[in-house]
C-alpha cells in the first residue's frame, strides 16, 4: 500500500514563501510522474506542476517564475517551492505520483496567503 503525506504548508504574507514537501511510504519499486495539484474554496482543482521520471518539469502559467517543483529519487519525495506567494495562491494543494500504472494522491496541505 502507498501512502503519501504532505507536509510544509502554513500561514504566509504576500510576497513570502513556503516549501512543500510529499513523501511516498510503502513498497515502490519506482515512481514515474510526480506533481501538484491545488484546490480553492469554490472552484475546481487546478494543475500546479508536474516533474517527469527524467527530471523534465512544467509549472501551470500562474505560478511560472514563482514555483518550482522537484524531486529526491532516494527519498520517494516531491517538493514545490513558492515564492513570490500571492493572495490568489491560497488553496489546498495535493501531492500525486504514478506508480505501478496508477495515481496516487495525498491527503493535502493548505496554504493561506494573507494580503
Amino acid at each position: 500500500q502507498v501512502q503519501l503525506v504532505e507536509s510544509g504548508g502554513g500561514l504566509v504574507q504576500t510576497g513570502g514563501s513556503l516549501r512543500l514537501s510529499c513523501a511516498a511510504s510503502g513498497r515502490i519499486s519506482s515512481i514515474g510522474a510526480m506533481g501538484w495539484y491545488r484546490q480553492a474554496p469554490g472552484k475546481q482543482r487546478e494543475w500546479v506542476a508536474r516533474i517527469s521520471s527524467s527530471d523534465i518539469a512544467n509549472c501551470a502559467d500562474s505560478v511560472k517564475g514563482r514555483f518550482t517543483i522537484s524531486r529526491d529519487n532516494a527519498k520517494n519525495t516531491v517538493y514545490l517551492q513558492m515564492d513570490s506567494l500571492k493572495p490568489e495562491d491560497t488553496a489546498t494543494y495535493y501531492c500525486f505520483m504514478v506508480a505501478y500504472g496508477r495515481s496516487y494522491w495525498g491527503q493535502g496541505t493548505q496554504v493561506t496567503v494573507s494580503s
